[in-house]
């Protein structure tokens, strides 16, 4: 027996699996038309035409048009989008069937949408060359002179709300309104399922690793437009790991990946902490994909085996590169790297860089060049599997506005995590400077210092973050050996993230910044390096770098004892993979060891970012809001990643 033209929900109370609505809202699998000759990045087409793929056998060209009725501005957009009819509307179907088959799928696809936005009584309508989608025959014929017509109209229907809401089994005990399930709430698809889907991670979270949702039962009443839901999830008994398994390493030791993963058999089940091992085994480097598996069934002894199946990359990478900048001209660099020089995925990376090269004036004076070499060892895993030994030596020569500084420096550090979130780090240091600066030339120091420093990191993506904050507080005793001077640097930093709107389309930023140089005795005493400079990039936008400083009488920067500097932005994305960013920078310099705010500068500007994979490509244009006399206008800043 045919359907009826346009599945309408029988107006009496209607019982359904939700489950099979599910199968209409996942995105299907189309042909894809080749696109010879042409070239993309990013999404972006940088040449070649939009070529149809005329390879299609028996090729049927169609015509859609959807009408969404009464449908409000965001439904009807849900809507065309979901439409693969409209969204592949240049791209031809294989036959007159594979219109029909196409436009079924397509109602099928645009209830799903109806459900998710609550609309249970909801009408979709197909016609095809006028002709009733279920009224066709078997192996239909169209009129292929012109594209084929297609119509689709959409009848929104009431909007349905939660009625009766029950919780059985296991999740008996659990409040309803802690999965957003309350009594008059919109009725959505989508958060029943997401409801359904938290439920039973909450279960399993308390070490029940069988947990599994048994029915999900959801009865529309058309009469009074509620829908009545009931869902039932049995957790299973409480299981503790039990053999960690490791396949796919070859060159790195199976036994050290799974200490690193920190699973160890006895533990209490937690799909928080499989998924935390699979995260830390992705950020060593060395594997292309991580994958942390458990199994379906208990052993006899009641624990449940996990298995990690690993696939690593390459180990070695080098690379070249190039830039060059108006202001401090060109420059390139260079970098050999190994990932797993030892077999437990301990890295070693040797960089160096020239810079300045537009700058010469005589060919034969690279003295004037700026030279920076290092070679950087890290060991994760040492001597426990949440303890990280890093060791580097680096020298550079730099020439700035301000100072020019000839520096050698070596340093060990160890970082403990102490949670997930929480990371203490110590280390020693110990460097050679050789200075000429607003004190004079030929300053020379020898500066033994002991960093400790604390992180907490609660976001949610560290390229492009929408809640959560992140700190930082680092203390660093230093003693200068070649002028007897004790000094202490104070630094702190706290960001903090709020988005709102539809899938976080909106989200504010904000980030204050503070530091001090306690001891020491004059300015002079400490080196230039130490010193507090601000502007550029990673402080107040739109001033050069370093421009923000105290000056002396001779108007030269010497560097400051205390900064402030604070970071406003409105992330906005404007599409799924455009965003514009208006922003604030705000930045005092001073040299007292408290800051006094005499001589605040601020710096505006807006930025676009474009979203990628691995993160957003930045580009910032700000302007100093207080120039100073000669100082930067204007300034453009690029990179990859949000700027704080």
């Amino acid at each position: 027996m045919p359907r009826p033209s346009g599945w309408i929900l029988p107006k009496f109370s209607h019982a359904f699996r939700l489950g099979l609505a599910l199968t209409v809202v996942s995105p299907l699998s189309v042909g894809i038309a080749s696109q010879a000759h042409a070239f993309e990045i990013f999404g972006i087409r940088l040449f070649g035409g939009d070529e149809v793929d005329r390879d299609i056998i028996d090729p049927v060209d169609y015509a859609i048009t959807l009408d969404t009725g009464d449908a409000d501005r965001a439904l009807s957009k849900s809507l065309e989008r979901t439409s693969l009819l409209v969204a592949d509307e240049e791209q031809p179907v294989s036959g007159d069937l594979g219109l029909v088959i196409k436009a079924r799928d397509d109602r099928d696809r645009l209830i799903a949408t109806l459900y998710e936005n609550a609309l249970y009584g909801g009408i979709v309508t197909v016609t095809i060359d006028g002709q009733d989608l279920d009224s066709l025959p078997p192996n239909p014929t169209f009129d292929r002179s012109r594209p084929v017509p297609v119509s689709i109209t959409v009848q929104p229907g009431p909007t349905f709300t939660l009625g009766d809401v029950r919780l059985e089994g296991d999740a008996a005990r659990l409040d309803p309104a802690e999965f957003d399930l309350v009594r008059g709430d919109k009725a959505g698809s989508l958060t029943i399922l997401k409801a359904a889907e938290a439920i039973a991670l909450q279960l399993k979270e308390e070490g029940r690793p069988l947990t599994a949702v048994t029915r999900r039962d959801v009865v529309a009443d058309h009469e009074t437009q509620t829908v009545d839901l009931t869902i039932a999830v049995e957790a299973g008994p409480v299981a503790p790991l039990g053999a960690v398994t490791v396949k796919g390493a070859r060159s790195v030791d199976s036994e050290f990946i799974a200490y690193y993963s920190r699973l160890r058999p006895g533990q209490t089940y937690s799909p928080e902490q499989l998924r935390k091992a699979g995260e830390r085994l992705r950020t060593l480097g060395v594997f292309s994909s991580v994958t942390v598996n458990e199994t379906e069934s208990l052993e006899a002894d009641g624990s449940l085996p996990v298995g990690i199946v690993v696939s690593e990359g390459k180990h070695r990478y080098f690379g070249i590169g190039a830039s060059y900048s108006s202001v401090d001209g060109g420059g390139i660099e260079g970098y050999w790297g190994h990932r797993n020089l030892f077999g437990e995925a301990e890295s070693l990376r040797i960089e160096g860089a020239v810079r300045g090269l537009g700058e010469l004036e005589n060919v034969s004076d690279v003295s004037s060049l700026d030279y920076t070499a290092g070679i950087t060892f890290i060991k994760p895993g040492a001597f426990v599997p949440s303890g990280t030994l890093e060791a580097s030596i680096k020298g550079s020569t730099l020439e700035t506005d301000f100072y020019d500084a000839a520096t050698f420096t070596g340093k060990v550090s160890y970082a403990y995590e102490l949670s997930d979130f929480d990371t203490v780090s110590a280390g020693v240091s110990l460097a050679y400077d050789s200075i000429d600066d607003a004190f004079g030339d030929d300053n020379e120091y020898l500066t033994f210092g002991v960093p400790i420093g604390y992180i907490r990191d609660t976001r949610d993506n560290r390229l492009n973050a929408t809640e959560g904050h992140y700190g930082t507080v680092t203390l660093t005793p230093s003693y200068d050996f070649f002028g007897q001077t004790f000094f202490t640097s104070l630094e702190g930093s706290i960001s903090a993230y709020f988005g709102f709107g539809e899938e976080d389309r909106f989200v504010l930023a904000g980030r204050l910044s503070a530091g001090s140089l306690i001891g020491g005795g004059d300015l002079s005493a400490i080196p230039a390096t130490r010193r507090f400079f601000s502007g550029g990039g990673g402080s107040v936008r739109g001033y050069a770098f370093q421009e923000i400083t105290p000056y002396s009488a001779a108007d030269e920067g010497t560097g400051g004892r205390s900064y402030v500097t604070a970071n406003l932005e409105a992330r906005i994305n404007v599409t799924d993979t455009i965003g514009i960013v208006p922003f604030l920078d705000i930045g005092t310099v001073t040299d007292n060891t408290v800051p006094d705010f005499n001589d605040i500068k601020m710096g505006a500007g807006v930025g676009l970012r474009y979203m990628t994979p691995f993160g957003p490509l930045r580009l910032d244009v700000a302007v100093p809001l207080d120039p100073y006399d000669g100082g930067s206008r204007y300034a453009i800043y690029a990179g990859i990643g949000q700027s704080f």
